[in-house]
């Protein structure tokens, strides 16, 4: 009895080896092929369990996920030969695995994308070259106007048809060359050569170093409008308050004139008098105080006669 639980256990391990070499799963998220001693004998196998022959049959399996390929700054030249610097990526998938196998040096995802990458550069350098510089960074015509506000939506317009263009053309060699599909080839940024940038900029600076002398000097010149419109303003403010000071103190003057001719009517020698005595406290205020007139001068007549005569 030992001896035949021996050998069924040896037969149940050999029938599970056997299973598991003859067996195999392709993920939901892979594709495989099959080969028979190194020759393809089936491509594109379907996700799900399938069977193959022990050391003759090998499979190999690929990812068909989406797969990214962030490629280096390029540099492109416009139809005006003007240099860019284009920074790009690429996302593509397994479309034909028999094709892919065979074009990508058995399947090599770093082969593949080397040669895509190259593709990609050869259609964007064509793309970029048959645009002018405004069309590719604005994605508008040159007979467009910029949106208001100078925004641009750089997924619209021309850029958008440059970039599905570049699709089309990748797209019509990838499949049958490489076996795979572009899903979407996107521009992540544009920009000028590093030598180019610093005139650009330089030039940038030039152009609102002289807006900002052109807003300095109209400053100026308000300032100096404001200035002599304030200053007239206070002439002519200054000039009104004097004239009517000036008819103020007219009109006291002679509202006071009045009062001393009626005063001076209805009492003529007392107010003669009164003025002698003012003129007499207001000419002898100090003690060094010296008037020098004539013994029998008008000054003098209420001093030598109480009558004033």
């Amino acid at each position: 009895m030992t001896g035949k639980s021996s050998f069924f256990t040896v037969v149940a391990a050999l029938l599970i080896l056997v299973a598991y070499t003859s067996l195999y799963i392709v993920d939901e998220r892979q594709t495989a092929i099959k080969l028979r001693f190194g020759e393809v004998v089936q491509g594109d196998i379907e996700p799900g369990l399938h069977a193959r022959i022990p050391f003759v049959h090998t499979v190999k399996k690929f990812d068909k996920r989406l797969i990214t390929l962030d490629s280096q700054a390029e540099r492109f030249l416009t139809n005006e030969q003007k240099s860019l610097e284009v920074d790009s990526y690429v996302q593509w998938r397994i479309a034909d695995t028999l094709t892919f196998y065979t074009a990508n040096s058995g399947g090599d995802f770093f082969v593949a994308n080397q040669i895509l990458g190259s593709r990609v550069n050869a259609a964007l350098r064509d793309a970029f070259g048959d645009k002018p510089l405004r069309e590719v960074v604005t994605g508008l015509k040159d007979d467009q106007p910029l949106p208001e506000g100078n925004i641009i939506d750089s997924d619209k317009g021309e850029r958008d048809n440059l970039m599905e263009e570049v699709l089309r053309r990748v797209n019509s060699v990838a499949t049958d060359e490489l076996g795979i599909e572009v899903v979407d080839i996107r521009v992540k940024a544009i920009d000028l050569p590093p030598e180019v940038s610093s005139d650009v900029f330089r030039r940038m600076r030039s152009e609102r170093e002289q807006l900002a002398r052109s807003f300095r000097s109209e400053g100026q010149r308000q300032a100096e409008i404001i200035r002599a419109n304030a200053d007239q303003t206070k002439t002519i403010t200054l000039a009104n308050a004097y004239r009517d000071s000036e008819v103020i103190r007219g009109s006291g003057d002679a509202e006071s004139a009045a009062i001393y001719a009626e005063a001076f009517q209805q009492d003529a020698d007392f107010y003669a008098f009164y003025r002698s005595l003012n003129a007499y406290r207001n000419s002898f205020t100090g003690d060094g105080d010296m008037l020098i007139l004539e013994p029998d001068s008008d000054f003098f007549r209420f001093l030598n006669n109480q009558n004033g005569n």
